[in-house]
C-alpha cells in the first residue's frame, strides 16, 4: 500500500492533495503531474510512502530538473513507485538502453553503429546491464537538502523514519492539517 500526496506551494500557504501514480512511468512525467498542481512556477512537493519500508520527496520549482530524495533507494527499487523516483542520472549509471546513444553518433567505426562483436558479447552486455539496473544502495539517496530553505535541515531528514516522514516534514513546513485532511 502506498500513499503519495501533491503539496504545492502559493500565496495563502500549502495545498494538499492526494494523488494516483498509476499512469506515472517516469521521473518527467511525476514533474509534469506537479506542475499541473500549480497555476505559477510556485514549489510543489510529491510525497510518496510505502508500506513503512521508504519514502521520497521530489521538489519541483516550475520549469527546473526534479530534486529527488528517497529515504532507501534499494528498497523504492523493490516498488514500481520508487522506480520512477529513481532515474539512472540519482542512481549515477549510464542510460537504461546504451544503444540509443550508439543511434546518435555512430562512435564505434561499424556501419549504422551495428557492434562488431558476437550475439554472445551483447547478450553479456544485455545482462550485465540488467543486474545493474536492479540494484541501488541500501540507504539514503539524492539530494538531502531540497527541503532546508523550507524549514528541514538535511540532517533532519536523513534520520526521519519511514513510518513518520511525510507527517513530520508536514510539520516542518507548518501544513500538517492540510496533509492529513488528504491522507
Amino acid at each position: 500500500m502506498y500513499f503519495a500526496a501533491l503539496l504545492a506551494r502559493t500565496e495563502d500557504g500549502w495545498e494538499a492533495s492526494d494523488t494516483e501514480l498509476d499512469d506515472v512511468e517516469t521521473l518527467a512525467d511525476l514533474a509534469d503531474l506537479a506542475r499541473e498542481a500549480t497555476t505559477d512556477d510556485e514549489t510543489v512537493l510529491v510525497c510518496i510512502e510505502q508500506d513503512g519500508e521508504w519514502f521520497g520527496v521530489v521538489r519541483v520549482d516550475g520549469e527546473d530538473d526534479p530534486r529527488v530524495f528517497v529515504s532507501d533507494a534499494a528498497a523504492a527499487m523493490r516498488s514500481s513507485y520508487g522506480e520512477i523516483l529513481l532515474s539512472d542520472e540519482l542512481l549515477g549509471r549510464q542510460p537504461e538502453d546504451p544503444s540509443a546513444l550508439d543511434q546518435l553518433v555512430d562512435l564505434d567505426g561499424t556501419k549504422e553503429g551495428e557492434p562488431e562483436g558476437s550475439e554472445d558479447d551483447d547478450g553479456a552486455a544485455e545482462r550485465a546491464a540488467a543486474t545493474e539496473a536492479e540494484t541501488a544502495p541500501a540507504g539514503p539517496l539524492g539530494d538531502a537538502e531540497l527541503l532546508s530553505d523550507l524549514g528541514m535541515e538535511e540532517k533532519v531528514l536523513l534520520s526521519l523514519s519511514p513510518e513518520d516522514a511525510l507527517s513530520e516534514v508536514a510539520d516542518a513546513l507548518g501544513c500538517t492539517d492540510v496533509l492529513e485532511a488528504v491522507r
